[in-house]
């Protein structure tokens, strides 16, 4: 029993002794450009959500330059921290005419702020604007 207890109690040190902190994770056997870093997310982000519905005169290619201008902001606007967007495939028809989803998360207000009035983001809105029928957007906190 003794034997048992000395030869585990270095184990029982070395796990009591590690750092409870998450650390970065940087994994060794890839070169130094694609290191993959573990960068910790807050308790809560800001999603800001825009729903779009498109006027009947708009064809699918027009949809698509505006998708496609959308998808590019986070590569223009560097307080974007996540994106994603789909078209509506509910069975409800509660969608009100509304068609396409984007969701576009911010680390903070000022973020969101920055987002806004930003040149890249008034460019997109030029874009949109004449093929624009209905639009509802909705910014909150997320909750665990």
């Amino acid at each position: 029993m003794k034997k048992i207890f000395l030869y585990s109690l270095p184990l029982w040190l070395a796990f009591a002794c590690s750092p409870t902190e998450k650390q970065p994770i940087v994994e060794d056997s890839m070169p130094p450009e694609t290191q993959i870093i573990e960068i910790p997310m807050p308790d809560s982000v800001l999603r800001h959500v825009v729903l779009f519905g498109f006027k009947e005169s708009s064809k699918p290619e027009d949809i698509q330059k505006i998708v496609d201008a959308f998808k590019e902001l986070p590569s223009k606007i560097s307080e974007i921290k996540d994106f994603e967007w789909g078209t509506n495939s509910s069975p409800e028809g509660l969608n009100q005419g509304l068609t396409h989803a984007f969701m576009v998360t911010f680390h903070s207000d000022a973020d969101r702020d920055t987002y806004l009035p930003h040149p890249a983001h008034k460019e997109f809105v030029d874009i949109l604007g004449p093929h624009l029928d209905k639009v509802t957007v909705l910014d909150y906190w997320t909750k665990p």
